[in-house]
C-alpha cells in the first residue's frame, strides 16, 4: 500500500497510544500537519509556543506512556529545547519532530530563513544529540527503517527522540511493505544478579528498598508493590519520584530526604546495612544537598541500564527484567520499622489572619480526592506538596532533577487532555507562573477544566531562600492573577475565580470547587513574600552550601 511518509509517520505514532500532538506551525511543517488534522484517531493541538508544547508533551506522556510533538527547523526546534531537555533528564518518552527545508535546499546550501546563514543545516541536529536517546534524518528510503527504531528507542528506554523531517520527505509517498508495531525487546537473564542480591539480603538486619522516579517511567508500581509484599523490606521514597511506590501500603515508611528527614526515617535509612535502590537517583534536591549518612558504594543500586552490587557493575541490564527477576527470590524480611501515619490535621484552626504555606498544605491535604492528578511546581508548591500523602491511585508530577520552573502550568494541559475525566490540581507560585502562563489559553480553547491554584507571593521565594533574601532579582511585577482566565478567552460560566487570603476563605473555596467540579476553578492564594514550607527552608540552606 502505499502512502505518504508523513501518513507512515503518524500510523506509527498512533500504534503506540498517541491521540494528540502538540507543537507550533511553520513553513517547514504545514503540508506534514496536513497529516494529522486529518486522521480521525488524532488530534493537533496547537501551542502558544514551542517551549509550551514540549512541556505539554512531557505531561502528556507522563500519563499516557509516550506522546509527540512537532515543530518548524531551527526557530522552532530550539525553543523546545528545554522541555525536550527535561525529558531527557527524568526518563519521559516525547517524539520530537522537526519539518525541515527540503533536500534540495539543504544540497544546494542555501541561506534559508531559521537557518544561521552559513549553508549548513546539520547545526541543530547536533545539539539535540546531548538531550535525546537516539536521533534519525529521515528520506523515503529509510523511512521504515528509521522511524520504527526512533520509537522503540523512546519507548525502551524512556526518553525522548528527535527527528528530522524535510518538508518534500514527509509529502513523498513510499511503499509501506508493513504497518509498524512496537515489540517488547526479549527478556534478560538476570539471575546471576538476583542471587548476588539475595544472598545480600540474607545477613542483613536492617533492610531498605528507596524508591525513585524510573518506577513511574518504566510504570513499574504494581511490580515494585508485589515484591514488597512478598518480601516484607520497608520502603522508602525520595521526592525525586514521588508515587513510585503505594503510600498507603503497610510497608511504607514515608519519604526520606535526607537530613532533614523525619527523625524515625532519617535513622532507619541511615542505618540501614543493604539498601536496595530501585529505580531512583540521589540527587542534591532528593537528599537535601546529599546528606544521607549511608555510603554510597555499599549501596546495590538497580536502576535502568545502571546495576551494581560490590565490585559488580553492568550497564546493559534494564530495569523491567531486574524487577521481574526480584519477583522471583525466596527472601522474607523480619524487622522492625518505622510506619507511615497520616496526620489528620484536626488542629486546624480556620482564622480570619493571612494564610500560611503551612495551613495551605494541611487543608490541602484534606482536600486530596483517591484518583486526582497533582502537579506541583519546582518551588514552594513542591516542597510543601512532596510530603502530602497520596492514595494509591493519585498521580503525582513534580520536576525536581531538571527543576525548570514554569514546566506545570503547560505539563496541566498535557495531562488533562490525556485524561479528561481526572482530577488535575495544579499548585504554582507567580514567579513559575509568568513563565508559561500562555498555556492556559490552549487550555481554554481545548475546554479543559483544572483547578489552578496560583501563590501570590510576590516573586521568587525559592531563590530567596537561597540567595538575595531581599534582593530585586527575585521580585517580579504584579499581575491580576484573577483576571488572566477571561484575558486569554474564557466566558464566565465556564470558570469560578477564588481570591483567597484567609484559611477561613481556602476553606470555602476548596468547598466550592468540591461542589462545582465541572468547570475550571482558578484560585489565586495570597502569601506573605517570606513564608516557605519547612523543607524548603532547610533544602536551600543546603543549596547555598553547595554552591558556596
Amino acid at each position: 500500500m502505499q502512502k505518504r511518509v508523513g501518513q507512515y509517520l503518524m500510523d506509527a505514532i498512533s500504534a503506540v497510544g498517541v491521540d494528540k500532538v502538540f507543537g507550533v506551525p511553520g513553513d517547514f511543517n504545514l503540508t506534514f500537519l496536513d497529516d494529522i488534522i486529518h486522521r480521525d484517531d488524532m488530534d493537533w493541538v496547537g501551542n502558544t509556543n514551542e517551549l509550551n508544547a514540549s512541556y505539554a508533551a512531557d505531561g502528556y506522556a507522563r500519563m499516557k506512556g509516550i506522546s509527540a510533538m512537532v515543530t518548524t527547523f531551527g526557530v522552532g526546534e530550539l525553543s523546545a529545547v528545554n522541555g525536550i531537555a527535561g525529558a531527557y533528564a527524568e526518563r519521559v518518552p516525547v517524539i520530537a519532530i522537526t519539518g525541515a527545508p527540503t533536500r534540495e535546499v539543504e544540497k544546494a546550501g542555501k541561506y534559508v530563513h531559521h537557518s544561521l546563514g552559513e549553508g549548513t543545516f546539520d547545526d541543530y541536529r547536533k545539539m539535540y544529540k546531548h538531550i535525546t536517546t537516539a536521533q534519525g534524518y529521515i528520506t523515503p528510503e529509510n523511512a521504515q527503517v528509521e522511524i520504527p527504531r526512533l520509537i522503540d528507542a523512546a519507548l525502551n528506554e524512556k526518553r525522548p527522540v528527535h527527528m528530522h523531517l524535510p518538508i518534500d520527505v514527509a509529502a513523498q509517498k513510499i511503499e509501506v511493505e508493513k504497518p509498524y508495531c512496537y515489540v517488547t525487546p526479549e527478556k534478560q537473564d538476570v539471575s546471576s544478579y538476583i542471587k548476588r542480591i539475595e544472598d545480600k539480603l540474607k545477613t542483613a538486619k536492617k533492610p531498605l528498598i528507596i524508591a525513585g522516579h524510573e518506577i513511574n517511567s518504566f510504570d513499574l508500581h504494581e511490580a515494585l508493590e508485589q515484591f514488597v509484599n512478598q518480601t516484607h523490606i520497608p520502603v522508602a521514597q525520595l521526592s525525586l519520584g514521588k508515587g513510585a511506590f503505594n503510600e498507603q501500603n503497610d510497608y511504607y515508611m514515608g519519604i526520606y530526604d535526607g537530613e532533614i528527614s523525619d527523625e524515625p526515617i532519617k535513622s532507619y535509612v541511615n542505618g540501614s546495612d543493604v539498601i536496595l535502590n530501585i529505580g531512583a537517583k540521589l540527587t542534591d534536591s532528593a537528599t537535601a544537598g546529599f546528606s544521607y549518612q549511608f555510603n554510597l558504594d555499599d549501596v546495590i543500586m538497580i536502576n535502568h541500564h545502571n546495576f551494581k552490587v560490590d565490585a559488580l557493575h553492568a550497564e546493559e541490564v534494564r530495569l523491567t527484567d531486574l524487577l521481574e527477576g526480584l519477583l522471583e527470590m525466596d527472601y522474607v524480611s523480619d524487622v522492625n520499622y518505622p510506619h507511615y501515619h497520616v496526620s489528620e490535621h484536626k488542629e486546624i484552626e480556620l482564622i480570619d489572619h493571612p494564610l500560611t504555606q503551612s495551613t495551605y498544605f494541611k487543608l490541602m491535604q484534606s482536600f486530596i480526592k483517591p484518583k486526582d492528578i497533582i502537579l506541583a511546581e519546582q518551588g514552594t508548591s513542591f516542597f510543601g506538596a512532596y510530603d502530602l500523602a497520596l492514595y494509591k491511585e493519585n498521580k503525582f508530577i513534580g520536576q525536581p532533577l531538571w527543576g525548570s520552573i514554569g514546566y506545570t502550568m503547560p505539563a496541566t494541559l498535557g495531562t488533562q487532555i490525556a485524561d479528561k475525566q481526572r482530577r488535575n490540581l495544579l499548585l504554582i507560585g507567580d514567579g513559575s507562573l509568568q513563565l508559561t502562563v500562555q498555556a492556559l489559553s490552549t487550555m481554554i480553547r481545548e475546554g479543559l477544566k483544572p483547578v489552578i491554584f496560583v501563590v501570590n507571593n510576590d516573586g521568587y521565594t525559592v531563590e530567596r531562600k537561597i540567595h538575595g533574601e531581599t534582593a530585586s532579582y527575585n521580585d517580579i511585577n504584579m499581575w491580576d492573577y484573577k483576571m488572566l482566565p477571561f484575558v486569554f478567552g474564557m466566558k464566565e460560566d465556564d470558570v469560578k475565580i477564588h481570591n483567597v487570603t484567609t484559611s477561613i476563605e481556602l476553606e470555602k473555596t476548596l468547598k466550592d470547587i468540591d461542589d462545582t467540579p465541572n468547570i475550571m476553578h482558578f484560585v489565586e492564594v495570597h502569601m506573605d513574600v517570606h513564608d516557605a514550607p519547612a523543607k524548603l527552608n532547610e533544602i536551600a540552606k543546603a543549596f547555598a552550601n553547595q554552591n558556596n
